[in-house]
């Protein structure tokens, strides 16, 4: 096996997800973008495939041209470990507006400081402050 790569579906905002989540995370960035072109299976300059890394971890995702019956689920999210309350409290705030909370922020017995959150685009996050 040579990796593992998370793979989301969007449908339709791949690309404005990619540039938002880069724009939050510091050492992240959109490192290739496919587009469908004209007369192939998706919309015309949608996102055919793409990757962009939030950290170091590297993330595949497309725009869907079929309409699914499902979207993303909680049950699957990215964990976040930050560095600094200012970090924990301004990702929560960007990932929430819009989204959803399904634990609000706040001290927990295995965190200094959590959040779960899905947001605008329906991808669940968990942030994290570790204990020091």
């Amino acid at each position: 096996m040579m990796k593992v790569t998370p793979f989301l579906m969007f449908e339709g905002n791949a690309e404005e997800a990619m540039n938002y989540y880069t724009s939050l995370i510091e050492g992240s960035k959109i490192t290739s973008i496919v587009r469908y072109g004209a007369n192939e299976s998706g919309t015309e300059g949608s996102v055919m495939q793409a990757t962009f890394t939030l950290k170091d971890q590297e993330f595949m995702c497309i725009d869907s041209n079929v309409k699914h019956q499902f979207t993303f689920t909680p049950s699957f999210s990215i964990f976040l470990t930050c560095d600094s309350e200012e970090e924990i409290d301004r990702l929560y705030s960007s990932l929430t507006d819009g989204g959803q909370v399904m634990m609000p922020l706040g001290d927990y017995f295995f965190s200094k400081k959590f959040g779960w959150v899905s947001d605008k685009y329906g991808v669940s996050w968990q942030l994290t402050l570790p204990m020091e």
